[in-house]
Parts: structure tokens; C-alpha cells; sequence
């Protein structure tokens, strides 16, 4: 049995999503790990996971996360989630490097880019498989403005429940 060696830059793109795989269904059934470049005013959106766990590490840049469920009466929708918070007062943190972000399955969560600058974030996501959803959406945005109603099936088909819409800058 070996392991996998990776010298930096290397890994597989994975479509237009900025997103490199580095690890993958192909190497393990328990996780994907992911080195992704985050735009300027990406924001993935507020969402969940009905199964799924992740893992966030900031490397360059900042980061908006969240990673709670927000107090009662947060619109979700077309809403804002960077203004949310929890009932016990929690509130979005922007993150530098080596900040991070664990997100257990049922937790919404999100990230957005408020830079001018892109951003660097290390990801990891059990089980692994997440890299076919990575594909798919990169297909949808990566020619202008995505389709909102497409974007939602698809996370659908993956294990992903939508609150807030994806900007993709």
C-alpha cells in the first residue's frame, strides 16, 4: 500500500470552480480534500448539509464564514446571511489566514470573499464524492450569470439544501 505524494500546484482542476481536488473518491471512500481559490465577492451561499461534514482552512486572504443555525425570523431566499446570528449571540466572523471553519452535518454554513483580492482556503468534505457536485457547478457558473433554479436542483442531487443564493462574483 502507498500514499499519495503532491508537490504544490499539483492535483486535478476540477471545471471552471477555481477548485483543485487533491484527494478524492478515487483515492478513499471517508473524505475529498480541496485547495480552492475564492474570488472577490464569491459568496457560495447559505446552505446545508443532510449528511456531509466539512472543513474550512483559510491560507491567504479573508473569508465571511458562518457556521450556525440563525435565530428565528433571518429571512433565507434572496437574503443576506452576513448579517445572521444565533440565538446564543453567535455572529459571521471574518477570517484570515489560518482561520477555520468546522461545519457538522445540519449546520448551515457559508463563505463569501469581501476582498479585493481572491483568497485561498484549503477544504475537506466526508464522505468523499463531493468533487462530482464541484464539477457539475462550475459548468453552471462558469458561463456568466447562473441560473438560480438549476443551481438548486443541483445541490439537491447532492445532498445540499439552498437558503441563500450563490454569487459567483
Amino acid at each position: 500500500m502507498t500514499g499519495l505524494l503532491l508537490p504544490p500546484g499539483s492535483g486535478r482542476p476540477i471545471g471552471g470552480s477555481g477548485m483543485t481536488l487533491k484527494v478524492g473518491a478515487e483515492h478513499t471512500p471517508a473524505w475529498s480534500v480541496f485547495e480552492t481559490v475564492v474570488q472577490p465577492g464569491f459568496d457560495v451561499g447559505a446552505h446545508f448539509h443532510h449528511h456531509a461534514e466539512e472543513l474550512f482552512y483559510v491560507l491567504e486572504g479573508e473569508l465571511d464564514l458562518l457556521a450556525f443555525q440563525p435565530r428565528p425570523g433571518y429571512a433565507t431566499g434572496a437574503g443576506d446571511w452576513r448579517g445572521w446570528q444565533s440565538d446564543d449571540g453567535r455572529e459571521v466572523l471574518r477570517g484570515g489566514p489560518g482561520s477555520s471553519m468546522y461545519v457538522p452535518a445540519g449546520v448551515p454554513h457559508a463563505f463569501h470573499n469581501p476582498g479585493p483580492a481572491p483568497a485561498r482556503m484549503l477544504f475537506l468534505v466526508t464522505p468523499s464524492g463531493h468533487e462530482e457536485y464541484l464539477r457539475e457547478l462550475g459548468e453552471l457558473i462558469g458561463g456568466g450569470r447562473p441560473d438560480q433554479t438549476a443551481i438548486a436542483q443541483l445541490r439537491a442531487r447532492h445532498d445540499i439544501e439552498q437558503l441563500t443564493a450563490l454569487t459567483p462574483r
